[in-house]
């Protein structure tokens, strides 16, 4: 299966700008995932999409492939969909697979991209995603861990930075040992032409209360395949989030 892995960019994130520049033991943020992407022998090619000119610079100087998008879009998955589109227009060149990489995780596994891809061997899957065990109590409660459930053929049920599903008459630590909750690790794989689908779906009403993108396509209908994976990659949203990969590495 041909498959094109896209890491999209901005430059001016919320809560780090310019964290895809950040230097960590002396690469920056964006080579590190843009290297550790190109290891994952299941992808046929890794390209980086982004809206600034100075990060589109850097991955050139160091090799990589980087392609310029518009500053417009809200999401990563829209900027996915246009690098797609770019590549077509200029290579004539298509793939079956894209997975859509986030540039904010330095350590990413490239076993991590290969569990999704292999998810799509199955021709009924048309997104794919992944979820890790969560082994920390305080991860439940935390609305920044976004937790997910899914049914007996691994089919998503649903997204909330809320604990779900709801524990009663338990502590976080019984919640833990008693029952299962699910972390959701961002990164997502779509068959190419629903890609093109999802990005002109209107904003849906659950989207808007978790303020979470994906819970967009499951309520228009969209089934998404989860594996549970034993990788735990770190992703940096602010400042004080270097700090894991510091621990991560000790």
């Amino acid at each position: 299966m041909k498959s094109l892995g896209i890491i999209p960019v901005r430059y001016d994130s919320t809560r780090f700008p310019g964290k895809a520049l950040f230097v960590i033991d002396g690469k920056s943020m964006i080579r590190r995932v843009y290297e550790q992407a190109s290891k994952c022998q299941d992808l046929s090619r890794v390209i980086v999409a982004t809206d600034h000119e100075g990060i589109l610079k850097h991955v050139h100087d160091f090799g990589g492939e980087a392609v310029m998008t518009a500053s417009s879009h809200k999401t990563g998955t829209e900027r996915c969909a246009e690098a797609l589109e770019l590549i077509r227009a200029a290579e004539k060149e298509d793939f079956e697979l894209v997975v859509n990489i986030q540039g904010d995780e330095p350590y990413i596994y490239p076993e991590q991209i290969s569990e999704v891809v292999y998810c799509f061997s199955n021709p009924s899957t048309v997104i794919a995603t992944l979820a890790r065990k969560i082994m920390n109590p305080e991860d439940i409660t935390d609305p920044n861990v976004v937790k997910l459930v899914f049914d007996d053929h691994h089919r998503v049920l649903y997204f909330s930075r809320s604990p779900i599903p709801h524990w009663r008459n338990r502590s976080d630590e019984e919640r833990v040992k008693e029952v299962h909750f699910f972390e959701h690790v961002g990164i997502y794989g779509f068959r190419n032409s629903l890609l093109q689908q999802v990005v002109k779906l209107p904003e849906s009403s659950l989207e808007r209360a978790e303020s979470l993108e994906q819970l967009r396509w499951i309520q228009h209908g969209y089934p998404m395949f989860v594996h549970i994976t034993e990788y735990e990659s770190i992703s940096i949203d602010t400042p004080s989030d270097l700090i894991k990969i510091s621990n991560m590495k000790n």
